[in-house]
């Protein structure tokens, strides 16, 4: 494997593999996998590649464990593994829609298959990423749903474990704007490349190659091919141009992306096999100054290598003095190109941090902002690296119509990353122009009000244009004298809506990042919880609601049967299980159809505790034991059974080990009774088969059903039978009324037997009482 991911470090710098290179390697630990329901079971990892990447390889490993160990009984289920830069990935593998309004930027998606019986890699390299932040998500396939309990059976875990190796050029020559430099690619070399800042309020960035020399003539066409890209080193589909067609060679490149890094590759043209001599110059003009060039800006030779701080050095104005010292192979820069179309000033917001994720953005002598007829009313809004991107940027624009004063206007709102749109009125209708687009709004007397959702926006510089327009025969052209007003709201929310009232959103983490998704419930799906497409009806929901609930009232027969056999402590406790089962179920509910009368943690609780209980003091009531030995098992039985449910609500131990333990307890004390009175307690063949065999397949049958067939889709009808089961059981299964001390006197004994034992049929069957009950002793030798 590492001799394959070398290989592919070194295919995928291509025409860039002459250099010095550096190779980092970043991992993440594994984690386990879980089927896709929402984005809140997705398993995300983050990772950073470093500026100046030629190539990123991720080794993307997966490996099934079951009990500890090689899961290789364990079935092949696939891996989706979802990449995206600058923010999570957005994903709906379930094809379910997105809320209204709600934009949805793309993202690389791979499937990883299996290779080996336990194990399985897939490999995904990207030539020159981005640099910054990419983050990965993996799940499994959706399944059916099924309720396990925790610890019934090995679990089949399916692991993931992402791996980072990215190779980076070092000393990458940089270029100051307006200076000609003397460069050559050598003949062993195929290309060289350099990078130049773009500071903030630059239109246009021009690249030009001057004075080429192929060996020591000069030549007619230049052999060379330019290409330039922002961020990263070029592409085969980045901006590129022949040298050999244009003379001069220039490239040209409008509305550049602001504060950032641009690249610049020269690459020799096929069958070039000499050095090649030429001179290269980039020209960056200034909008806020129209009709001048951004003056050139020079440092000292220790700063050619810059990091991301260049930017705020070199963001100098014209007013500012240049420094005195030229570097060597510079000459001063030739005229400046035509001027562009000037920037208009920004208007910047003011941030209010409320909580995680939830932050305003004020518009200064706002939110009412008023849209001039003759240019755009530009507005900044800055989004934190890391700590914004996991949540969802909402943007609402709502036209006064009464500004209009009865002309037909529309003002049209484009919201742009790293660079605001200041084109003209066609870019401003559609919102995009030859290298740059947006997300646009419109707003008019109409549909007076337009909403953008951005779910996990990129952070950085976002910009909103605002531009009136009025329609005519002819389209849309600049209104004569007429001022729109609007109300523009900007803000962060954890999630879509907080998720409408079908969903709950969630706060995750992952290695420190934080991000918000939506968690969906009563059959609804979608990243915002809005997809009724398999939503369960109100009717439904309620019939769900009243089944869990009122099937909990089979307890009362229980009840009646306890307090007739005069078991008043068994009879408290069915009633308290009955209480507190019922009111859970009606908290617990997906829907809209719920009532909770206490906090929901201590319902689920009081459940569990009381379903437990329910078991445990009906087994020990079977064992027939002394009554101070009775109480003090019941009292343990309360304390521990409440310490295992604080340590694991849902483990199998926590229902089978009570329940286990008090059969053995009850198998002793007949084992016991039966060796004292030599014959099988219960003596009467009436009381195993109407009321001791029939509990037990019931019980039985309530065990099977919640650990086998339970599923998240039959839930509602299977658990309610579970609830009627295991009351029925209980009635069953409870022991007749306890003979009271006193009522009988001595037995007669009975001469030739070894021992006297006394049994009551009746009472065995619980017919009767034991102060009408005639006596009849059974004898045996």
């Amino acid at each position: 494997m590492a001799r394959r991911l070398l290989l592919l470090l070194l295919l995928g710098a291509g025409p860039l593999a002459d250099g010095l290179f550096v190779t980092d390697y970043f991992t993440r630990t594994p984690r386990k996998l879980s089927p896709f329901r929402s984005f809140a079971s997705i398993e995300l990892f983050h990772f950073r590649i470093p500026e100046d990447t030629l190539v990123a390889v991720w080794n993307l490993i997966t490996f099934k464990e079951q009990g500890g160990t090689f899961g290789d009984r364990c079935p092949d289920r696939s891996v989706t593994v979802y990449f995206r830069s600058g923010a999570p990935p957005i994903i709906a593998p379930l094809h379910t829609h997105f809320p209204r309004d709600t934009a949805v930027p793309g993202s690389f998606t791979l499937t990883l298959t299996w290779s080996l019986p336990n194990r399985t890699t897939g490999v995904f390299n990207i030539t020159s990423p981005l640099p910054g932040d990419w983050f990965l998500a993996a799940h499994l396939p959706k399944d059916e749903g099924k309720i396990s309990v925790k610890g019934l059976y090995e679990e089949c875990q399916y692991l993931f474990q992402p791996q980072l190796v990215v190779q980076r050029l070092v000393g990458i020559a940089v270029l100051y704007p307006g200076y000609i430099s003397a460069q050559s690619i050598a003949p062993h070399n195929r290309s060289s490349l350099y990078k130049v800042f773009v500071p903030s309020h630059t239109s246009r960035v021009l690249v030009q190659v001057l004075g080429c020399r192929a060996g020591d003539r000069s030549a007619a066409s230049c052999p060379l091919w330019l290409k330039v890209r922002a961020k990263a080193p070029p592409l085969h589909n980045s901006t590129a141009l022949d040298c050999r067609e244009r003379a001069p060679c220039q490239l040209a490149l409008e509305r550049p992306l602001w504060h950032h890094w641009y690249y610049v590759l020269l690459e020799k043209a096929l069958g070039v096999p000499g050095p090649i001599r030429f001179q290269l110059t980039v020209q960056l003009t200034d909008c806020s100054r129209p009709g001048l060039s951004r003056a050139p800006v020079l440092l000292p030779a220790a700063a050619m290598n810059m990091p991301q701080s260049f930017g705020a050095l070199v963001s100098l104005s014209l007013g500012e003095s240049l420094p005195p010292a030229v570097p060597k192979g510079t000459q001063p820069p030739p005229a400046g190109p035509p001027p562009g179309e000037c920037c208009w000033p920004i208007r910047p917001t003011l941030r209010n941090e409320l909580d995680t994720f939830s932050v305003h953005f004020y518009i200064f002598f706002g939110p009412n902002v008023s849209v001039p007829p003759n240019r755009p009313a530009v507005f900044g809004i800055s989004l934190l690296p890391v700590l914004d991107s996991g949540g969802v940027l909402n943007l609402e624009l709502k036209l006064n119509v009464s500004s209009l004063r009865g002309e037909n206007v529309t003002v049209f709102g484009c919201l742009t990353h790293e660079v605001p749109l200041m084109a003209g009125d066609n870019a401003s209708v559609t919102c995009e122009t030859g290298s740059l687009a947006g997300f646009l709004l419109s707003v008019n007397s109409t549909a007076s009000l337009a909403r953008l959702r951005i779910p996990y926006p990129q952070t950085g510089s976002w910009y909103l244009s605002l531009r009136s327009l009025c329609a005519t025969e002819h389209g849309f052209e600049p209104c004569a004298n007429v001022t729109a007003e609007v109300y523009l709201r900007t803000y962060l929310s954890p999630c879509i809506e907080d998720c409408g009232p079908y969903g709950q959103c969630k706060l995750l983490s992952t290695n420190n990042y934080l991000y918000a998704a939506c968690e969906c419930k009563a059959g609804w799906n979608g990243w915002g919880c809005t997809d009724s497409a398999e939503a369960f009806s109100y009717g439904f929901q309620l019939l769900a609601t009243l089944l869990l609930c009122l099937s909990n009232l089979m307890f009362l027969p229980p009840v009646a049967i306890a307090l007739r056999s005069r078991y008043l402590l068994e009879a408290s406790v069915y009633v308290f299980t009955m209480f507190f089962s019922t009111f859970y179920h009606a908290c617990d509910q997906p829907g809209i159809a719920v009532f909770c009368i206490m906090e929901y943690d201590v319902l689920q609780f009081c459940d569990f505790l009381g379903s437990l209980m329910s078991v445990w003091v009906t087994v020990i009531a079977m064992a027939r034991l002394q009554p101070l030995a009775k109480q003090v098992l019941y009292l343990l039985g309360a304390m521990l059974l409440s310490m295992a449910l604080q340590l694991d609500r849902h483990g199998l131990w926590n229902l089978l080990g009570p329940s286990l333990f008090a059969v053995g307890i009850m198998a002793i004390a007949w084992t016991a009774r039966s060796i004292r009175r030599r014959h099988c307690y219960p003596p009467t063949w009436q009381r195993w088969a109407f009321y001791l065999g029939p509990g037990a397949l019931i019980a039985a049958g309530a065990v099977l059903l919640y650990a086998c067939v339970e599923t998240e889709e039959n839930y509602f009808y299977i658990h309610s039978i579970w609830h009627m089961l295991i009351a029925g059981s209980v009635g069953f299964l409870l022991p007749p009324r306890p003979k009271a001390a006193g009522h009988l006197g001595p037995l007669p004994r009975r001469k030739g037997c070894g021992y006297r034992l006394c049994v009551n049929e009746l009472e065995e069957l619980g017919l009767v009482g034991p102060a009408t009950a005639s006596v009849s002793s059974v004898c045996a030798s």
